[in-house]
């Protein structure tokens, strides 16, 4: 009988869970034994009922396209990736941190800017990020935090290194398919889940819940919570709708609420008019208020910043959240840990250039065939340059584009990012990974044991974003000390 493990090689870059192509880490030493214990018919078996429950459980997402919008089954790999519970104890640790330094580093910027005034950053960083809402200048949201939902991106170097690649505090998205990979794997491996000691994750829309409940404007009584989503096109529309349904909230889009003269939102139901304390908004900053920011916008709702500023309704994340998303502002958030919170970083940042200082873009446009590429403010992989998988047409066009607007980009070096075992035709291949672990911060701070593993499902790319053809992975914390 083939081994699915066969011709397996763990290539130059750290592997989640070979030591080399015959030697599985101890942390992942019973999953290997037991996948080289199965034949290929059970393999395929348990392939073909993972894409079936995920039909059945209708787990999709929208990729946009010139073609028209386009809904797809969301593409999953049976095989998990797994982490040490010992290392993930300093990884959770660090993630807090690293919100709570954000957190008071966005407080700071639409208050006294302490952080400009003493020299640790350019105020032109601030002046002209695109995100940066002067209309949120000296609000103070409820425990002062206005990222209450952070997906943070970490990668591990072929050293085995973790670094946080970048920080998503608008609206970040994946935490469904985290829950629900969750799920398809309990039901391809029952048998395999049974002898392992994993960390759980279903109890992540319940501490969604309760941090939700602990900024809105009152405490006594009960809160009505709102899911607000732009509708059943947008992309991320399964998740808005799953994580409403699982917390008990309402979902709506924002023709559904109103703001009434009293500058409180209410919810349009068949019994009338109820009252909305705290919305979980799914919608950016541009759209959220067509009387504040895009007039044409039809997916907010007018004077819902209003409500908010008045205190009569909590937004998360809070309107401005963004200015700390900036792949610029990134750059400095060891020293807002280290100025904020007089600690060291506990999670590296990976080494960044920044194009609007002059001696860096020089540096730049002199490797750039070497370097990753990002503008500022985009997601999902859009609009950067792979150096090292670029044509040299690519290359000398993206020169062009950095001279035209420097602050709008940053480098790094391309970082031989870690690879998981990953099921193609029948067999094992590596692939590579990233994670991003979602952070709740409210009257207390809570990270999801493990996150959402992605995966770059074609063969040599960096591109893990499901848009641009990745995938998924369940993603165990495994507790050695008491398997």
């Amino acid at each position: 009988m083939k081994s699915i493990w066969e011709n397996y090689k763990t290539e130059s870059a750290y592997d989640e869970l070979m030591y080399s192509e015959y030697q599985p880490r101890q942390v992942s030493y019973s999953l290997c034994q037991y996948l080289n214990s199965l034949r290929k018919e059970d393999i395929d078996r348990r392939k073909k009922a993972a894409e079936l429950a995920i039909m059945e459980m209708g787990i999709s997402f929208t990729v946009y396209s010139d073609e028209g919008n386009i809904d797809r089954a969301w593409p999953f790999d049976i095989v998990p990736r797994i982490i040490d519970a010992r290392e993930w104890k300093v990884i959770e640790k660090g993630l807090k941190q690293r919100l709570t330094a954000l957190n008071c580093f966005i407080s700071d910027v639409y208050s006294e800017q302490a952080f400009i005034k003493d020299g640790k950053m350019p105020g032109e960083i601030i002046n002209s990020s695109k995100n940066f809402r002067k209309e949120c200048v000296g609000m103070k949201p409820r425990h002062n935090v206005w990222a209450n939902i952070c997906g943070t991106d970490l990668v591990r170097d072929k050293d085995g290194i973790m670094y946080v690649l970048e920080d998503n505090l608008r609206v970040p998205s994946g935490v469904s398919y985290m829950l629900e990979n969750r799920v398809i794997t309990k039901r391809v491996f029952p048998e395999l889940l049974q002898g392992i000691n994993i960390m759980p994750i279903d109890d992540y829309p319940t501490q969604l819940h309760d941090m939700l409940t602990s900024i809105a404007p009152h405490q006594n009584g009960q809160v009505t919570l709102a899911v607000l989503t732009p509708g059943i096109y947008n992309s991320a529309y399964f998740e808005h709708a799953y994580l409403a349904q699982q917390m008990g909230a309402q979902l709506v889009e924002g023709s559904d609420l109103v703001v009434d003269d009293d500058d409180c939102v209410y919810m349009r139901t068949i019994e009338g008019l109820g009252k909305v304390d705290v919305i979980y908004r799914r919608i950016d900053d541009d759209f959220l208020d067509p009387e504040v920011f895009r007039k044409d916008s039809a997916l907010g709702v007018r004077g819902l910043m209003r409500a908010w500023k008045a205190g009569n309704v909590a937004l998360a994340n809070a309107p401005g959240a963004g200015v700390a998303d900036d792949k610029v502002v990134y750059a400095y958030v060891p020293e807002m840990i280290r100025y904020y919170m007089n600690e060291e970083p506990i999670l590296p940042n990976v080494p960044t250039y920044l194009c609007s200082n002059k001696e860096h873009l020089d540096y730049v446009l002199a490797h750039l065939a070497e370097l990753v590429v990002k503008p500022a403010n985009e997601s999902g992989g859009y609009g950067m340059l792979v150096g090292p998988h670029a044509s040299a047409k690519e290359v000398e066009s993206f020169r062009q584009i950095i001279q035209k607007n420097p602050r709008n980009y940053i480098a790094q070096p391309t970082l031989a990012i870690s690879t998981a075992p990953t099921l193609c035709k029948g067999k094992l291949e590596p692939r590579h990974v990233d994670l991003r672990p979602f952070i709740l911060q409210g009257d207390s701070t809570f990270v999801t044991a493990g996150g959402l593993t992605r995966v770059a499902l074609k063969k040599g790319s960096l591109v893990v974003n499901s848009s641009q053809g990745g995938g998924s992975k369940d993603t165990w914390i495994i507790n050695m000390g008491d398997s």
